[in-house]
């Protein structure tokens, strides 16, 4: 099996698209421009050096050989201060065009502070002291994991970049820390300054025994009755790659990849009779929140906004062959920069291949005795990143009969606590070790182009018909589409009771049967929050009450919790831009879909988790004149009878 290598764009060639990621030439020349033009030095940060997306009318005109304006946007966070600036540098005249100090807020936190932080923690003799009262001398077992506070509305905390570190101790060098925590023993660190400003100390709570390995070091014996099996495509993959612009079948789709979001989708599209009929022009993961339910002191800070605290693309694994992708794979690397504005790249950081997926569809005309099938092959992209305990896979799969899901896989380690006075808050899965009820919250920012512009969107509900004169025999039932004509009437929950969906319909192009063309957002797991309205969580991610909202697009609303929710009050995103209350009839319009995955965790989640799904799809209602896939040829014909009774009737097929 090959594994091509990832296409990154010289500086020197001519840029294939304006939406072609930042190359590292390009990266250096942002970070050397604000060094010099605003004499930024060694007390900086740099939290994210991206590109800065042309304008959407720029893009969809965009053709081959046009000049591209490059453009790199910058987040600048100086320690000493503790100040916070945007930045846009030209990276053509290699000048800065853009420079503005944004008050009173706090960046993400990145993986070095959190590195700086650990060392700090540990050198300082307040800490040193609480382990020594617990019985624990060796520094090399304990571990310290640094996570955002939040904002709680304590006075003390306003103004200071801070974390609280919760503590572990690993029962040897290469074992599980997070079956260990030492409960009870929280250090609050600056991250500013990197100084330890307190030791909260609640009390001493004995460290779990149980050392819950699950490494290969400590299996004793694998599995031996597993044949291998092998995924091959002699004649290579069926997809085409140019820069970062993938065809496949008959789609065609772009990709990005930001500090922030990671994968970005781009102007995804569907060719269809002639021509290549547009479907999402943006599409990523804006923001994610992991709410815990437990109200101890320790505990109830546990709210994790893994995107907007920390960026799930500065987090993205390298992936590796036959691990986490299989088959014919071909990778993108993700050039990034790490807190000091070096360019940091993560090879192999998107993985993209191809996958049987069982029956496409299927008929039997037994009075013929005729069979036609079709097998399903699917194109998966995807990336993994890890957040501290916690791993996420994300991944797109495009079918052949345009349909198209969403989904994430959850893995990694649970959060777990020392079994103390309230073990209802979560599910004892090792002696001594409570692992914590929660919550996983995500937000798609979904920029929907049914066939271009405008669209609108609709809840389609089924309902049963009243008995009487139509209805003699109370069997029938029917569709209702209502249009969401305002932000505020699109605020929607899901109700699988009445099989509720919402369609994206454009009105001005119709199919052959004279019905507006469109697709359906499907939903798929789902849950509300039960944090109460007035919790401080929900003031900060509002948007995880509502399962759909759609707005009026604007470039500048990117995520649901606004631009820096690290410590930010709340209030900001998707509840106070809908306050406006927009038109959303027959207009450019942005889905946002939320989804959440409901963890009362299990035994059998410890001491690693068994992956679980969660997701939605994007179906095509009345975009095609009929099914898309009846010309998908049938598989293997030359060494099956299932599809034709002889080669000389699949050749003629």
């Amino acid at each position: 099996m090959t594994i091509s290598a990832s296409i990154q764009a010289d500086s020197a060639q001519p840029v294939l698209h304006p939406l072609e990621p930042l190359t590292a030439k390009e990266i250096e020349i942002a970070v050397a421009t604000v060094r010099r033009e605003h004499n930024v030095g060694n007390n900086f940060r740099f939290p994210t050096v991206t590109l800065k997306e042309p304008p959407k009318e720029v893009v969809l005109n965009f053709h081959l050989g046009d000049s591209v304006k490059r453009e790199a946007f910058l987040i600048l966070l100086d320690n000493t201060t503790g100040m916070t600036y945007e930045a846009v540098v030209d990276l053509a005249s290699h000048t800065l065009t853009s420079w503005q100090h944004i008050p009173n807020v706090q960046p993400n936190i990145m993986a070095d502070e959190i590195q700086e932080c650990e060392v700090k923690v540990k050198e300082h003799p307040d800490f040193q002291a609480a382990l020594a009262r617990r019985g624990i001398s060796d520094l090399d077992l304990v571990v310290i994991d640094p996570w955002a506070v939040g904002n709680f509305g304590f006075a003390d905390e306003e103004g200071l970049r801070l974390s609280r570190c919760l503590c572990y101790m690993r029962a040897v060098a290469n074992g599980n820390f997070y079956s260990r925590p030492i409960d009870g023993l929280v250090p609050v660190v600056d991250l500013n300054t990197m100084q330890v400003i307190r030791v909260e100390d609640s009390g001493i709570t004995d460290v779990p025994s149980d050392r819950g390995e699950y490494a290969r070091a400590f299996i004793p014996k694998f599995r031996d009755d597993v044949k291998p099996l092998h995924i091959t495509q002699p004649q290579g993959p069926s997809f085409e790659v140019n820069g970062h612009q993938v065809r496949w079948q008959k789609w065609q789709f772009r990709i990005g990849f930001t500090p922030r979001e990671g994968l970005v989708l781009y102007t995804v599209g569907y060719q269809d009779q002639g021509r290549l009929r547009s479907i999402l022009y943006r599409a990523s993961m804006a923001e994610m929140v992991v709410p815990y339910g437990d109200p101890r002191s320790q505990h109830f800070r546990k709210n994790a906004f893994d995107i907007g605290e920390h960026g799930i693309g500065m987090l993205a694994n390298s992936l590796t062959l036959g691990c986490d992708c299989l088959g014919e794979v071909y990778y993108f690397d993700a050039v990034l920069t790490n807190s000091r504005g070096e360019v940091a790249t993560t090879e192999n950081a998107v993985c993209l291949h191809e996958e049987d997926y069982g029956i496409l569809w299927k008929h039997t005309d037994w009075r013929l005795d005729e069979v036609e099938v079709r097998r399903s092959r699917r194109l998966v992209l995807s990336f993994i990143t890890t957040v501290d305990n916690y791993e996420y896979g994300f991944f797109w799969y495009f079918y052949q009969d345009g349909t198209i899901q969403y989904e994430v896989k959850l893995t990694g380690i649970l959060l777990c606590a020392a079994i103390a006075n309230q073990p209802k808050y979560g599910t004892i899965v090792a002696p001594e070790l409570n692992a914590l009820n929660h919550q996983h919250f995500f937000s798609m920012r979904l920029d929907m182009d049914i066939d271009g512009q405008p669209n609108s969107v609709y809840e389609v509900n089924t309902v049963a018909a009243p008995p009487g004169a139509e209805n003699p025999y109370g069997n029938a039932f029917y569709a209702e589409s209502t249009l969401l004509a305002t932000e505020q009437q699109a605020q929607r929950i899901i109700n699988p009771l009445s099989s509720r969906f919402w369609k994206i319909l454009n009105s001005n192009v119709h199919n052959r049967l004279g019905q507006p063309v469109g697709y359906k957002l499907l939903p798929g797991e789902n849950v509300l929050p039960f944090a109460y309205p007035d919790a401080p969580i929900l003031k900060r991610c509002g948007f995880i009450t509502r399962h759909l909202w759609v707005t009026s697009y604007n470039s500048d609303e990117r995520f649901p919790t606004g631009n820096y929710p690290n410590q930010h009050p709340g209030g900001e995103g998707l509840p106070h831009w809908t306050k406006a209350n927009r038109s959303i009839e027959n207009t450019d319009v942005v889905l946002w879909y939320t989804f959440g995955h409901h963890h009362i965790p299990r035994p059998e989640d410890w001491p690693v988790m068994p992956v679980a799904y969660c997701g939605f799809t994007l179906k095509p209602v009345g975009f095609f004149d009929a099914n898309p896939a009846l010309d998908v040829l049938p598989t293997n014909v030359e060494f099956s009878s299932c599809c034709a009774s002889s080669e000389d009737e699949v050749m003629g097929y």
